[in-house]
């Protein structure tokens, strides 16, 4: 069976490239939604874009297969009078890599170029030789000389700020760039959909596939859509640490690494019984997973679906990635088809009217 194709990796790459940030995910989920209008009987759309196609729209019996679609950014907060721009985060942006990063400036007559400043090695000597980057001192450069020069070009205060950076595989084996967290669960899912398509695959259930805005800033896409469903179970897919890497503690948050297959989170919020069948048909179609525990909220889209309609039996399947929130996001190919394959094959293992209650 064939995971990821040609057609489909030229499909990842320009969801990837494509900027999505949170509260403006439009452009994306067009690429997405024209990606698997093919493999689906219907979509719709909710009030703040949170997008899900859906095969067999009228069995009772509802499945969700979620991931988020947003992405980090920065706002622009503030412009000084000599025409620099000071930011605030949009989603958990990551103020230590942005010196010397390029930007796009998101305006209203198109992209400004710009790039977040930083003083020269040369400079930081003496009292300044432990300068490190914060949210309050760093600022970016668009190449004017005056506040009144910064809004000429359409800059003003709350238009968003993403980087450029695009997609690449290295070493022929992981996928790197921006935005992998969690786009590529949205090709993840879309790929579910494809193969489902293509494999004929009949299924008993009503199968919602969906693609969440506002993940970053609190899960709030999904917290709007699993009441707007009210699905019978509840598949996450997002991504986790890979603590492998260096200064990364796997004793403190876990063991992980890229390559040895996805990543099944225990938790409160993540139905035993529904991880119990995610397990089995690991096992069974042999495919690798990885095993960690969240103590209190598993921190992704689970715990909104879980927590919601009176409990919905939610599992949480992640994909191993390395550099999260930076934009050298790196993710093992094998992995991503791994994921890809265990929510297909766990899905044809869903019967119509499956009961995942607990027998008390």
């Amino acid at each position: 069976m064939s995971i990821i194709t040609e057609k489909s990796e030229k499909f990842l790459a320009e969801y990837l490239n494509n900027a999505s940030p949170t509260g403006f995910e439009a452009p994306g989920q067009r690429i997405w939604l024209d990606y698997i209008k093919p493999y689906i009987d219907d979509y719709k759309v909710d009030n703040y874009g949170t997008v899900y196609g859906i095969i067999n729209p009228k069995a009772e019996y509802k499945v969700v297969i979620e991931a988020h679609a947003d992405e980090i950014s920065w706002f622009v907060h503030y412009i000084t009078k000599e025409g620099y721009i000071k930011v605030i985060r949009n989603g958990g942006s990551d103020h230590m890599i942005a010196p010397s990063k390029r930007v796009d400036i998101h305006t209203p007559n198109g992209i400004v170029r710009g790039v977040f400043g930083w003083p020269a090695i040369h400079t930081r000597r003496g009292s300044k030789a432990d300068l490190k980057p914060t949210i309050e001192n760093i600022f970016i450069d668009v190449g004017a000389s005056s506040k009144e020069e910064v809004l000429e070009m359409g800059i003003h205060v709350g238009c968003v700020i993403t980087y450029p950076d695009e997609l690449e595989i290295i070493n022929n084996r992981y996928y790197v760039g921006r935005a992998l967290d969690n786009r590529i669960g949205g090709f993840c899912i879309a790929e579910v959909a494809r193969l489902l398509h293509e494999n004929k695959n009949e299924l008993p259930f009503g199968l919602y596939i969906v693609n969440a805005v506002q993940e970053e800033v609190g899960l709030r896409g999904a917290q709007m859509i699993t009441d707007t469903i009210k699905p019978n179970v509840a598949i996450i897919t997002d991504v986790s640490h890979d603590t492998s890497t260096p200064l990364v503690s796997s004793e403190k948050h876990g063991d992980v690494e890229g390559g040895k297959g996805p990543d099944l989170t225990v938790a409160p919020a993540v139905h035993n019984n529904l991880l119990k069948l995610i397990k089995d048909t690991a096992k069974d179609k042999e495919i690798p997973v990885q095993l960690s525990a969240s103590s209190r909220a598993t921190g992704t889209d689970t715990d909104a679906f879980a927590y919601s309609n009176g409990g919905v039996p939610s599992a949480l399947i992640s994909l191993p990635l390395k550099y999260m929130h930076t934009t050298v996001e790196m993710a093992h190919k094998d992995d991503v088809s791994n994921v890809i394959k265990l929510i297909y094959e766990t899905l044809l293992n869903i019967e119509a009217n499956h009961n995942f209650k607990y027998d008390i």
